[in-house]
């Protein structure tokens, strides 16, 4: 073998072998050596946007993976790890505007080109299940799905409320809308209502609730972190109250009642009901339209609220504001009068669109009250606490010690009783009940972009919305349109537009709207386990691999992707497709890899960002980083800026683009090889924990590796061929009279074999590289000591190697197989990617000799070795007999020995 560890050469030859013999292809149903089927381990992480280059994020996420595969599959496993791209959504739409290009062309040239990103990261993924859910293949099982929930009355269409940007006549999603304004045209942004399709998941609220709530008897995900399943209860959000009519007598242009003459309002807090002052409606409720009909200011209010995104989130942050529709409500127990507001904080798609305004016990019906002078009525007590309406109490809202006040037939009455009471008096007069409901609302799907699944539906002027015909699917979308900016642009494409009506065979049009691409990602984890069947969704695959055992991913996919992907299982599973109830087992959230953020503000006031490798710190005299400056000369917006330059310091944070502080793998990989980048993002943090980057600790895993390969090549300049057929197994090294260094060097190997194993199991893939750091330490000092006491060294040494390239292999799967070829374990071991796993030798842990401190008048002298099983007096004997207590007591008897067993002796002279 060369001498020199030459990373290129190494890992070429890897992926030659392993392409040849398609190592990594998996197959249902595999059995061992012996005839008996395999257990099952499905691994995956989650899939990854075409976005043009991998970061160093993907690499240690997949990495993570591949250590989990490699090692389970030398244990015994049939190991699962497929990949695939999440390929339509907007950022390929503007990546066409930007290059004029058709996001399909776009998409496709970054999905090979990280594609053979990834396999020179020698990832063992079985290439063969690859899916890209903008192929027809695959978003052809979307439309059917689709098809099948209508059916069942899963999907349905209805008006929705969304952002409109009127320059680009296009919906914008939540996060598109930055102040109120588009975030490309900078146009204020509209509220409209537009139909399109939703799917039920409410009606799978409390199933997905239990499954994932922490002490839940029907709960099943304890193998997900517990921020995890926490982020998504209150998402859920589950919430016990009671939903109840304020009557009224307004009648719309028709004549008719407005809503039968009944507001519907649901409350947590119905014992608060008598401290009603007024109602707060959305802008779209049938009330405010009826109002604002007759009234310009409250149109023009109105108007003014459907500025700015319509996200809870967004309206938590937003300044309350309110105008008077002129119009009142009746109380539902006091027949009262209650005036009704337009509130810009009311979403009509949450509950009825009306909430009661209890400004007493309510801190935003507070400050709303306040701000419009609004009556505050006390209706909740609470012992030796005075209400004040100057300033809000945190004791205002306290269920937990309130009691009824100024309540008639709620007086006294403490907060569930006050409900059921409640409940009681509303359900006697027909007005309310009891109710749960959540926070979760039903997942609409149409988006009115391009780059996505086509709906299946086609309108007819006669027929209405119909469904295209199962034969028919897939609906292709067209691969050579170019955005614009102008909005979609299947609106404007006849060739996609023109179809006739399933129904009646007249001239209709094809639906333009395209599904969330949470839609793709919410089952292509099954799709794996079945890609190229083309007569059904899933089969025999799914039922094999499903549920995944462990999945890996960010943090960032906790509520949105989780909660789909679990919904989306539970419809497949009731439509009888899948028997899992539950797609994912484990979940990890690997942390994010950040770097160091440097910038300056340019002449004219925008802000530019300088690469990390163009900067050198400024340290404080305590070391603490207090700024940075360029150590070269740099060109920037205002000209070349020399070195030396100040420029501001922003601490660590996530790689980005934008700010210029990622890093390219394709660079270390060229640099320093793949296994180094893999080694690295390994070994720097444990794997659901931030990595904050180093290029120092890079070039520490590159001198790792080469000193593994050092090694490596140090041993096969030795002739150890008489002892070669020694390292079979433990069970044959019980014969080998090993001298002390090669005990000494099988007890640290085995020592630090077992704790290597359990943090495999428990995916503390850090330590484990540290324990392979350890090992190497332990064989060098081995090797280099050869010349003492070597009786079976080269037995243990052999062994023991072979026992770090085991461990070391799913870290860094070239080097290792490489050595593992040159050095000829593949005779007696076979191929690396299926050696068994190095088993611990529980006999190779026993010390014959353990060392003691040894202390003298409770100094510290130095230390002795006794015999491991040696008594006291033993201990004592050994001791006394030392050259330093010989010296110290100078002829003289010693007054006293203490031994502490296993740590120490004290000789008092």
């Amino acid at each position: 073998m060369q001498d020199k560890y030459t990373p290129q050469d190494v890992e070429r030859a890897a992926h030659a072998d392993w392409r040849e013999r398609d190592a990594y292809r998996v197959h249902e149903h595999a059995t061992d050596a012996q005839g008996q089927p395999k257990p099952k381990f499905y691994a995956c992480s989650m899939l990854p946007y075409p976005s043009g280059k991998l970061h160093m994020g993907h690499v240690r996420n997949y990495t993570i993976n591949d250590m989990m595969a490699r090692q389970l599959r030398m244990r015994g496993y049939n190991v699962l790890m497929p990949m695939g791209w999440d390929a339509f959504g907007l950022p390929a739409e503007n990546a066409a505007i930007k290059n004029k290009v058709p996001p399909a062309q776009w998409t496709y040239d970054n999905i090979a080109y990280m594609k053979r990103q990834m396999q020179a990261m020698g990832l063992a993924i079985d290439w063969s299940r690859e899916v890209a859910t903008c192929s027809p293949d695959y978003y052809k099982w979307n439309q059917w799905l689709f098809l099948k929930m209508l059916e069942k009355g899963i999907a349905y269409r209805k008006t929705q409320v969304v952002n409109w940007d009127p320059v680009d006549q296009t919906v914008l999603a939540n996060e598109q809308v930055i102040d109120g304004r588009g975030w490309r045209t900078g146009a204020l942004v509209e509220k409209r209502e537009i139909p399109g399709y939703y799917l039920n998941i409410t009606a799978y609220a409390d199933e997905l609730l239990q499954h994932v709530q922490i002490g839940h008897p029907q709960a099943t995900l304890d193998g997900w972190p517990d921020k995890v399943r926490l982020m998504q209860e209150n998402w859920i959000g589950k919430s016990e109250g009671v939903r109840f009519a304020f009557p009224h007598d307004i009648r719309g242009a028709d004549g008719q009642l407005i809503g039968d003459g009944r507001m519907y309002v649901f409350t947590t807090r119905a014992d608060t009901i008598m401290g009603v002052t007024f109602c707060a409606v959305a802008p779209e409720h049938p009330l405010a339209q009826h109002a604002a009909a007759a009234n310009p200011a409250l149109a023009a209010f109105i108007e003014d609220c459907k500025k700015g995104g319509t996200t809870e989130a967004e309206l938590a942050l937003k300044e309350k504001a309110g105008m008077p529709t002129g119009l009142a409500v009746r109380h539902p127990l006091t027949g009262q009068a209650v005036p009704v507001w337009v509130g810009n904080y009311v979403l009509m798609s949450y509950g009825d669109g009306a909430v009661m305004g209890v400004p007493a016990h309510d801190e935003r019906d507070f400050a709303f009250a306040k701000k419009y002078g609004l009556p505050i009525q006390p209706v909740i007590a609470v012992e030796g606490e005075t209400f004040s309406s100057d300033a809000w109490a945190e004791w205002y809202a306290d269920k937990q010690r309130g009691r009824c006040i100024d309540s008639g037939p709620l007086d006294g009455l403490p907060y569930q009783a006050a409900v059921d009471k409640v409940a009681e008096l509303l359900a006697a007069q027909g007005l309310g009940e009891k109710k749960v409901t959540y926070r979760l609302r039903d997942w609409g799907i149409s988006r009115q972009r391009y780059w996505g699944t086509p709906i299946p539906i086609i309108h007819c002027d006669d027929c209405g919305p119909v469904p295209v015909p199962y034969e028919d699917l897939p609906v292709r979308l067209p691969e050579d349109l170019v955005p614009d900016g102008s909005g979609n642009p299947l609106t404007r494409c006849e060739a996609f537009l023109k179809v006739d009506c399933p129904k009646c065979g007249k001239p209709a049009r094809r639906e333009t709207d395209t599904m969330d691409t949470f839609v793709d990602s919410s089952w292509y984890f099954m799709r794996y386990c079945d890609p190229t069947n083309a007569d059904a969704m899933v089969a025999e695959g799914t039922r094999y691999w499903m549920p995944m055992d462990q999945y890996i991913g960010g943090i960032e996919h906790a509520i949105l992707h989780l909660l789909y992907a679990r919904f989306w299982t539970k419809v497949m599973r009731d439509l009888g497709l899948v028997q899992v109830d539950e797609p994912f087992k484990r979940l990890l959230t690997q942390g994010m890899v950040l770097n160091h953020i440097y910038s300056r503000r340019t002449a004219k006031g925008g802000k530019e960002y300088f690469w990390p490798h163009d900067v050198e710190h400024v340290h404080d005299d305590s070391g603490k980083i207090v700024g940075a400056k360029l150590k070269r000369d740099v060109d920037s917006a205002d000209g070349l800026l020399p070195a030396g330059t100040p420029i501001d310091y922003e601490g660590v944070g996530t790689m980005s683009k934008s700010k210029n502080n990622g890093v390219d793998p394709q660079d270390l990989i060229e640099k320093y090889g793949a296994d180094t980048a893999r080694l690295y993002t390994m070994f720097t943090a444990p794997p659901e924990a931030t990595l904050e980057w180093n290029d120092a600790a890079v070039e520490g895993s590159y001198r790792f590796l080469r000193r593994v390969w050092a090694f490596g090549h140090k041993l096969s300049q030795v002739d150890w061929s008489q002892t070669a057929d020694q390292t079979q197994g433990a069970h044959s090294l019980a014969e080998v009279a090993f001298g002390k260094t090669a005990k000494a060097l099988r007890r640290d190997i085995h020592t630090v074999l077992k704790q290597v194993d359990y943090d495999y199991q428990r995916m503390q893939y850090n330590t484990v590289v540290s324990g392979c750091m350890k090992m190497l330490n332990a064989l060098e000092a081995a090797l280099d000591s050869a010349s003492q006491d070597a009786a079976g060294l080269g037995v243990a040494l052999i062994e023991g190697f072979g026992i770090l390239l085991r461990c070391l292999y799913p870290a860094t799967p070239h080097i290792t197989h490489v050595l593992w070829q040159e050095l000829g374990y593949v005779h007696t071991l076979g191929d690396l990617l299926d050696a068994p796993w190095p088993r611990v030798d529980e006999s190779a842990l026993v010390q014959d000799e353990i060392e003691l401190v040894l202390q003298i008048n409770g100094k510290l002298r130095g230390s002795i070795l006794v015999p491991a099983q040696a008594d006291q007096a033993v201990i004592e004997a050994a001791a006394l007999a030392s050259e330093a207590v010989q010296k110290q007591a100078n002829g003289a008897s010693p007054k006293k020995v203490v031994v502490v067993p296993g740590r120490l002796v004290n000789v008092v002279v």
